[in-house]
């Protein structure tokens, strides 16, 4: 099994990310990105040859212009499906019609109601852990201790620095990486990632 107290630990600051592999209960297709193509030109549509005027020798022909392809949008956390209630190991669905996002994701999935993760506040949290490149899980804490943030705000990896800082006792929160946010030229086995978490807060203990 996995050492939790070594997981989440900033590259440049403590230790890096390490656990127990749990790839099967998640989904082991990769993302992809949709492109959307314009509606093919009926016959009816299409211009007689007759019509278009002749280029003058010499004269350049400009291209036509692009109709309609795009290339996909960024996902939202509403494209990222959780299920399962807290404080129990969520399923976390990744999704396949966007690409992943290049700025920080932070969304309550369950607001708490107990003492708030203020900075340099206590922390004890369970947290599942899915690449995205993969949909599969690379990490959980379920079903063993919880883990232990000594101090909310720093000593981790950015991403949750930032996003764990608001949370409150008995909440759920979404968190996703970009790999600028995680683990960026590491060397870590998960370089470059994009990292999707959900994190219960277990117990907060005011600074």
């Amino acid at each position: 099994m996995r050492n939790v107290s070594k997981v989440l630990v900033a590259v440049a600051l403590v230790s890096s990310l390490a656990g127990c592999v749990n790839s099967e209960q998640a989904s082991s297709e990769p993302p992809g990105d949709v492109v959307s193509f314009p509606p093919p030109t009926s016959p009816e549509e299409s211009a007689p040859e007759s019509s278009a005027p002749e280029s003058a020798p010499g004269s350049a022909t400009s291209a036509p212009e692009s109709s309609g392809v795009s290339t996909a949008v960024e996902c939202t956390a509403k494209d990222i499906k959780v299920t399962g209630p807290a404080n129990q190991h969520p399923t976390i669905t990744v999704p396949k019609n966007c690409s992943a996002p290049t700025k920080l994701i932070v969304e309550d999935l369950k607001p708490g109601t107990g003492p708030e993760a203020a900075k340099g506040a206590q922390m004890q949290a369970h947290y599942a852990l899915t690449a995205w490149s993969t949909g599969k899980e690379v990490e959980t804490s379920y079903g063993q201790q919880p883990l232990d943030v000594p101090t909310v705000g720093s000593g981790l990896i950015e991403a949750w620095n930032q996003g764990l800082v608001g949370m409150k006792q008995g909440g759920r929160r979404l968190i996703v990486a970009p790999p600028d946010l995680a683990y960026a030229g590491s060397g870590n086995e998960l370089q470059d990632e994009t990292l999707v978490f959900v994190i219960d807060a277990v117990k907060v203990t005011p600074a």
